[in-house]
């Protein structure tokens, strides 16, 4: 409420003259209860935790395009130094890590192995493969056979009399063989009266 600069009376809001002196009220007088000014904005905790989450999802997906452009780059280092030949049905790919190597030779794919591969026994479609990483060989093929499985089986236990493990049922064989330079596993099954042979050998060289 305003007061009257001339006697002190009490002014309404919007007086010109003052009802008890007469007296003329500027223009400037202002009322006596001061009006609270707004202080800072508070931010809501709402409003805070949607900021950090925006921020952990922004750097997760920097990291995660840096990650792809990485594997991309060094995928193509990789192709740009692999090298490939092809002789026939022979297919080598070498690479800074290692070299894998591909092939339908039934000799090729005796030697790869080291295992003695069952009479009669054809090789495959996709045929044998051999990968070397480092010290680490690996060969494995897939056979198939006419014979009946007890007959393939009995063929493999005489080939490995000290295998670390031999099992079988109706429909299944499996031999495992292991010593300090190998291990050899071969595995048969008994499908579409014929016999599945898959062997791989695995070898660790001292150098």
């Amino acid at each position: 409420m305003a007061f009257c600069n001339s006697c002190g009376a009490n002014l309404a809001p919007g007086t010109k003259f003052c009802n008890k002196c007469g007296a003329a009220v500027p223009a400037a007088a202002v009322s006596s209860t001061p009006v609270a000014s707004p202080g800072p904005a508070v931010p809501t905790p709402g409003s805070s935790a949607l900021k950090i989450v925006l921020i952990v999802v922004g750097v997760i997906v920097v990291f995660g395009i840096l990650g792809l452009a990485t594997i991309g780059f060094i995928g193509y280092r990789i192709a740009k130094r692999a090298h490939v030949t092809q002789n026939g049905g022979h297919v080598k790919v070498e690479t800074p890590f290692g070299s894998v190597d591909t092939t339908k030779d039934p000799k090729q794919v005796t030697r790869d192995l080291g295992v003695d591969i069952y009479p009669g026994a054809q090789i495959q479609s996709n045929g044998a493969q051999s990968a070397t990483f480092g010290n680490i060989h690996t060969a494995s093929a897939s056979f198939q056979s006419s014979d009946p499985l007890n007959k393939v089986c009995d063929f493999y236990k005489l080939k490995f009399p000290n295998a670390m493990s031999t099992s079988s049922d109706q429909n299944r064989c499996t031999i495992i063989s292991n010593d300090q330079k190998s291990t050899i596993t071969v595995n048969m099954e008994s499908a579409d009266g014929a016999t599945r042979i898959q062997i791989s050998n695995v070898t660790k060289s001292s150098n």
